[in-house]
């Protein structure tokens, strides 16, 4: 099986640097890698020109117009029968590919996702963020679980597809803003069978500030909305239970003065839960420093969420451009 690896990169020459000497190391070796600059000011081309001799590299550049459009530069340029999106902040274990390749081989999927996980080499708030994200105090635990085919749907920091998949939906509709996960509810529509790849993982860089990861999550609200707007029935109550946190939170800020014996037993549950956060991430990461930090990322994810959602549902619309055609998508539950 050949693969394409397309990976749209925009400033970051020396996360490009790590991402291609992971590629290097491989252990699977049919593929070529596919790097698509987009707009970026400090550019990769000669990173990408010092691993001609041992990749088969192909470098394009071309103009800023959304990381999902870029991808979609770069898969119509791909010759493989699979292709592979990544980002160009990750690290790749060099038993990626052999991992792929043996799972697809006995149990094919069409289109598959990743798990990402934080390398011993990331910072404090990185692997903070990467609990975050990860336990099952904060989402459940859902980015990168094993679940039925059928029910998966790839991130695109770590996302595969059949180029029968390519060539039905066309690759992404979006620029950016939730577009990994529209594309991936089109590939269920289409009927086509997906899943998670537990082995095919990624250490993926999160966001180096608190400031950052907030952001990030207020985007991440954003997206969930913006995909709400074009397929009303992907937005489920596990998505809202951001929200209720954000508002229990405003809610204890007034009791407090207000009434604060009911604020400081609203205060309570909160202190329970984060000490719940703090004996997780303190297990996990053996940090206290850590540890620490999980509890403001922990809170980042609930109260950044959940702020995007409203901000975007009440107060912003999302952008409507480059929505695909959903008269034209075969009826199927979300």
């Amino acid at each position: 099986m050949f693969f394409s690896l397309i990976i749209p990169v925009y400033n970051r020459p020396e996360d490009m640097q790590v991402v291609l000497d992971g590629l290097s190391r491989q252990s699977y070796n049919h593929f070529e890698v596919i790097v698509v600059e987009s707009g970026s000011e400090i550019k990769s081309d000669q990173v990408v020109a010092a691993f001609k001799d041992r990749l088969d590299i192909h470098y394009y550049l071309k103009g800023n117009d959304g990381q999902g459009f870029s991808r979609n530069y770069g898969l119509a340029r791909a010759k493989g029968d699979y292709l592979i999106i990544l980002d160009s902040d990750i690290i790749i274990p060099s038993h990626y590919l052999q991992s792929v390749y043996d799972y697809l081989k006995h149990d094919y999927l069409n289109a598959f996702g990743g798990p990402d996980k934080a390398h011993t080499s990331f910072t404090t708030v990185q692997k903070a963020a990467d609990f975050a994200l990860t336990s099952y105090l904060t989402t459940g635990g859902t980015r990168g679980r094993k679940k039925g085919a059928g029910t998966y749907y790839p991130r695109s920091f770590n996302m595969g597809m059949s180029r029968a998949v390519y060539e039905k939906t066309k690759g992404f509709a979006l620029p950016n803003c939730g577009e990994d996960i529209e594309l991936s509810i089109r590939i269920q529509k289409w009927g086509f069978k997906t899943g998670l790849i537990p082995d095919a993982y990624v250490y993926h860089k999160r966001k180096d500030t608190l400031g950052g990861f907030l952001k990030q999550m207020e985007w991440f609200g954003k997206s969930r909305i913006n995909l709400y707007r074009i397929y009303p029935e992907s937005l489920k109550l596990m998505h809202l239970l951001p929200l209720g946190f954000y508002l229990y939170t405003l809610l204890m800020l007034v009791l407090l003065i207000v009434l604060p014996m009911l604020g400081f037993s609203m205060l309570t549950a909160f202190f329970i839960y984060f000490v719940a956060v703090f004996v997780e991430a303190m297990l996990r990461y053996q940090s206290i420093k850590v540890a620490a930090f999980s509890i403001c990322t922990s809170a980042s994810v609930f109260i950044g969420y959940g702020y995007g959602l409203i901000k975007y549902f009440f107060l912003q619309k999302a952008p409507y451009t480059n929505f695909p055609d959903i008269s034209q998508q075969p009826n199927a539950n979300i």
